[in-house]
């Protein structure tokens, strides 16, 4: 197996550049927002691809916030690069998805305990057969304890991640196929990933989403509404992300 000495997506000035609390954003423009609005003395670290890396302060402590894209993927290539390369200890990513079960509302903020995908990504990755991960149950916690404290709505359970957009391809023909005993209630295309490489690699790492749409629901958020909600999910991230270190 060829691994190369230096990364090759990401590319800063030094190693050190890269915090070891990542947030994982699937838009690099998103990681943009979190450092301007989020971050003390953000620093832009890494621009290869346009897939944007900043390093600042939360609450005195560094962090950073980089894109991952879209897919399984291409999220992996940099949570590989984050964990092997830089020693990044907690990652979480954060984004949006769409419920699945009449159990969570548009707007909600969703916790993943455990993935399920049907994708071969594992097993292509390194054999692995089966099509669940566990998320990081420290850090599962920690965003647990970060939510009651702020008073924030939070609900645990399990995802799944799918190769496709599952709004353009009839969603429901891929649930079908997955046992009802998983329960799943969300549905979007990079977690099992993220999980997978990371648990691999010792890395903590877990899935943070807020719903913005549902097959149980016509609601569509306004833009102030989605980025409210987008900016609770981030809070509760963050103050999460810098506990117990």
């Amino acid at each position: 197996m060829f691994i190369g000495e230096n990364p090759i997506h990401i590319i800063v000035q030094n190693k050190d550049d890269i915090a070891p609390l990542v947030l994982l954003p699937g838009d690099p423009l998103r990681a943009k927002y979190i450092a301007e609005n989020f971050l003390s003395d953000a620093k832009l670290v890494n621009t290869v691809r346009g897939m944007y890396a900043y390093t600042g302060y939360y609450k005195n402590q560094r962090v950073t916030v980089m894109g991952s894209g879209m897919g399984m993927p291409s999220a992996s290539i940099y949570v590989f690069e984050l964990i092997h390369y830089f020693n990044v200890k907690k990652i979480i990513r954060i984004g949006t998805c769409g419920a699945v079960n009449p159990s969570v509302d548009i707007g909600d903020v969703v916790l993943a305990e455990k993935v399920y995908s049907e994708s071969n990504f594992a097993y292509t990755y390194n054999n692995y057969e089966g099509h669940v991960v566990v998320a990081s149950k420290e850090l599962n916690e920690d965003i647990k304890r970060a939510a009651e404290e702020a008073n924030i709505k939070l609900t645990s359970g399990m995802i799944t991640t799918m190769d496709v957009f599952g709004p353009y391809v009839g969603a429901d023909r891929i649930l079908n196929r997955i046992p009802k005993k998983y329960n799943i209630i969300a549905e979007e295309m990079e977690a099992f990933g993220v999980i997978h490489v990371a648990n691999t690699l010792g890395c903590k790492a877990t899935c943070l989403i807020t719903v913005v749409d549902s097959k149980y629901s016509e609601v569509v958020l306004s833009s102030e509404d989605r980025e409210q909600k987008l900016n609770t999910m981030i809070t509760l991230a963050l103050d999460a992300i810098v506990k117990n270190n």
